[in-house]
C-alpha cells in the first residue's frame, strides 16, 4: 500500500479530483500554499495499493498544466530601499508528487 502526496496548483485541483474520482481514487484534499509565490494549491492524499499508483500519477499528471504568469518583482537597492516593480514571468502549475510507503491503514 501507497500514499500519494499530490500538490496541484489550486487552478488545477478540480480536474484532478474528478479525474481520480471518476477512476475510483479516493482522496483527501488539503488548501495549502506555495512558498515562493504563496499562490493557492491543493495537497491531495490519496492511498491505494502498489499496482494503481503510476495510473494515480497518469491523471494526476494528465491534468495539472504548467502554465506562465507574469508577477510582480519589487527592485531594490543596496540599502534595502524599494524603488519599482517589474514584471517577470514565472513558471507554475504542474504537479509535485511524492510516493511513500503505507505501515498500516485502516478506515474507521
Amino acid at each position: 500500500m501507497k500514499l500519494i502526496f499530490a500538490i496541484v496548483n489550486g487552478d488545477d485541483s478540480v480536474s484532478v479530483s474528478k479525474a481520480l474520482t471518476r477512476e475510483g481514487f479516493f482522496a483527501t484534499k488539503l488548501a495549502s500554499t506555495g512558498g515562493f509565490l504563496s499562490s493557492g494549491n491543493t495537497t491531495f492524499l490519496i492511498c491505494t495499493d502498489d499496482d494503481k499508483v503510476e495510473n494515480a500519477i497518469n491523471i494526476i499528471s494528465s491534468k495539472s498544466h504548467r502554465r506562465k504568469e507574469f508577477v510582480q518583482n519589487s527592485m531594490t537597492n543596496f540599502s534595502g530601499e524599494s524603488f519599482g516593480s517589474i514584471p517577470v514571468e514565472v513558471q507554475v502549475g504542474g504537479a509535485t508528487i511524492f510516493v511513500t510507503d503505507v505501515e498500516r491503514f485502516e478506515k474507521v
